[in-house]
């Protein structure tokens, strides 16, 4: 089976699968959603804070998309340990390189694509409702961060795919990784320096910061949860190498 038909027959797996194709849904509705309601309700009032940072609080609402992110990188490895799925695809695709390649490279790209969407268009609607406090793309760091804040959710969904492959268990990864990104933030508060600055979620959102604080510079945070995606994608390849279907 060619690279083309296989990287078409994970797409349309993804598709068919309700849970997936929901969750990448989710990721843009979630934010959106969030980002009008928080900004509507309270965006002008925080903006006179003392501590008011303009440009990370645009992205407020990535910390629920990338919950979203994280579900859909999941269901979309779990799926295949599922009703004995896995034996299927691998009797369809005997070079399980091919196989899990293709899958990753599938969630990559949708990830990826509805990331960027998601973090362009979440950034835009938040300042409609800023008046004297918006800021535009040509505030310092903006594009930037809008650009990486799309890679930031795509590589959040890849870690939560290796991780799932790697568990074989979507209860366990989501078990794992949406408490650590919903509460850890809030337990070590605004510190970023240390151990806790290379966590996946606090580099990778070191992005999103106009002028970032700790050891990490916005795009050497990226990268660091890069690595973290990488290493659990390697972990993930390995299981599936070495276990049996």
């Amino acid at each position: 089976m060619s690279t083309t038909a296989v990287l078409r027959s994970e797409w349309i797996k993804i598709r068919s699968v309700r849970a997936s194709l929901g969750s990448l849904i989710s990721v843009f509705v979630a934010t959106l959603a969030i980002t009008v309601l928080a900004f509507a309700s309270v965006g002008t009032a925080e903006a006179e804070n003392a501590d008011y940072e303009p440009l990370f609080f645009a992205f407020y609402a990535l910390n629920f998309g990338q919950v979203a992110a994280i579900s859909f990188g999941t269901t979309a490895m779990s799926s295949e340990y599922l009703n004995g799925a896995l034996r299927v695809s691998l009797s369809a695709v005997p070079r399980r390189g091919l196989f899990y390649g293709a899958k990753v490279a599938v969630v990559g790209a949708l990830a990826l694509g509805v990331g960027l969407l998601t973090s362009f268009a979440g950034f835009l609607s938040g300042q409609a409702f800023m008046g004297e406090y918006a800021i535009g793309l040509g505030h310092d760091g903006a594009l930037r961060a809008c650009v990486g804040g799309g890679i930031y959710l795509a590589l959040m969904a890849l870690l939560a795919a290796g991780l799932t492959t790697l568990l074989r268990s979507g209860v366990a990864v989501l078990s794992i990784l949406i408490p650590f990104t919903l509460i850890v933030p809030f337990v070590i508060g605004d510190v970023a320096n240390g151990v806790a600055g290379f966590l996946p979620d606090r580099a990778g959102q070191q992005i999103l910061h106009e002028n970032p604080t700790g050891t990490l510079g916005p795009w050497a945070g990226l990268a660091v949860t890069a690595a973290w995606a990488a290493a659990a994608l390697l972990a993930g390849w390995w299981a599936l190498r070495r276990r049996d279907a």
